[in-house]
């Protein structure tokens, strides 16, 4: 049996009698010979035939002889084939996926995402997005982290800032994670430096392009830290690593979108809150998309960085868990990080102490009982922590340069979008 090798491999293979299988994406019909362009997950070969040509979309397995041919994709194609329909479209895409560009709206793409994504363009931010998560992951694991999986259904809607979904649970009311946050904490007094991809669900009813309802989350937390500048340092790790996953795991990815990687400095500039507003000249309890993208500006213009962070935000605008400036009670040691324009990551340190917290929610006028579940772990003792969050497909969609967080989400869920 003649085994399958890839499209991009057939030059590897000259003179050489082998099988490709993929999707029909192009059929060119001349007066004396016919091409049949495949197309597989590493890109695309040309087919040599003078019979029938199966329909575009159709699952083919081919076996050929592969002939140099400068013209052909990767510089060779497959001549003398024999051709196999694996299985056939029972009807065709909104659109001709051999089009260098894509002639659809955002919509018609996701109300047909199983097949539109197979355009070259569409798929193109999927793999940027897989290789950022395996960069994530390499970075972390470098440095001493492990990886954890944490429920996604809670008894409590406890965390601060977003709304939930509520379901029924065996006929308790339950609810849908707004992120790990409690459990990663928690993690930190068994495994010290924790980590986790995994969906996260927020019930805002927002309608933005910036906004989805159920997005990935990139967690991570860290014991033993002096306080949020070593939260920041990883942070830093993570987002180094994710590029350089990029650049070598989707290269083919970045140069179809033409996407312009940034460098990540040594050390990213950092300006705290009250700069800030001293700098846009405006007085805010937090920053506005306006304030963001000119602090993004600032940062390129005075420091060459494309990656700015944030650092000191008011107390009332950060949960409950969040550790205070010893130096500056009323400001935290939380922090965002700006990526061209635009808050990329939320992060910071977290209190430690089980007092600290009866004190924070007593402060909020909020009772401690709702949060026994989750105090419990302070009770125990734990070190002084922090941690930060990344959204996936917002760092995917801005790496991008993707005018809507949709175009870089698979299958996104959203105020109106429940389906495919």
């Amino acid at each position: 049996m003649i085994s399958r090798i890839l499209s991009a491999e057939l030059a590897e293979h000259a003179g050489q009698r082998v099988t490709i299988a993929g999707w029909v994406h192009r059929r060119r019909l001349l007066k004396s010979v016919s091409f049949l362009v495949v197309r597989d997950r590493s890109g695309l070969a040309q087919v040599v035939s003078h019979g029938d040509l199966p329909a575009e979309e159709s699952v083919v397995r081919v076996t050929g002889t592969v002939t140099a041919n400068p013209q052909a994709p990767g510089g060779a194609e497959l001549t003398s084939p024999e051709v196999e329909v694996l299985a056939e479209p029972v009807q065709g895409p909104p659109f001709e996926l051999y089009r260098p560009t894509v002639p659809a709206a955002l919509p018609t793409i996701l109300d047909h995402a199983p097949v539109t994504l197979r355009h070259p363009l569409l798929r193109a931010p999927l793999e940027i997005a897989a290789a950022s998560v395996a960069g994530f992951r390499q970075a972390l694991d470098r440095l001493g982290f492990t990886e954890i999986h944490t429920p996604k259904i809670v008894a409590s809607a406890t965390e601060s800032g977003a709304n939930v979904f509520g379901i029924d649970y065996f006929g308790r009311p339950a609810y849908l994670a707004q992120s790990p946050q409690f459990y990663k904490q928690a993690m930190v007094g068994v495994l010290e430096r924790v980590y986790e991809v995994g969906p996260v669900f927020r019930a805002e009813p927002h309608d933005t392009a910036r906004h989805l309802a159920q997005y990935t989350s990139l967690d991570a937390e860290l014991g033993f830290v002096r306080d949020h500048r070593d939260v920041m340092a990883v942070l830093r790790e993570a987002v180094s690593g994710m590029l350089e996953s990029v650049r070598q795991q989707a290269a083919p990815a970045v140069a179809a979108l033409g996407v312009a990687l940034p460098d990540v400095p040594a050390e990213i500039p950092a300006i705290h809150f009250t700069e800030a507003q001293r700098l846009t000249g405006e007085e805010e309890p937090d920053l506005s998309p306006a304030q963001e993208r000119r602090l993004s500006e600032w940062a390129v213009r005075e420091h060459g960085s494309e990656f700015l962070f944030v650092t000191g935000y008011p107390m009332a605008k950060r949960p409950f868990y969040t550790h205070p400036d010893p130096s500056r009670p009323a400001y935290s040691n939380g922090f965002d990080l700006l990526f061209r324009g635009l808050e990329l990551v939320t992060g910071g340190q977290r209190l430690h102490r089980h007092q600290d917290y009866l004190d924070a929610l007593a402060a909020r006028g909020e009772p401690s009982e709702p949060y026994e579940g989750y105090l419990q772990a302070f009770a125990y003792g734990m070190p002084p922590h922090g941690g930060f969050a990344i959204g996936l497909e917002r760092w995917t969609a801005r790496l991008t340069g993707a005018a809507n967080v949709r175009q870089a989400t698979l299958f996104p869920r959203d105020l109106h979008r429940l389906t495919p």
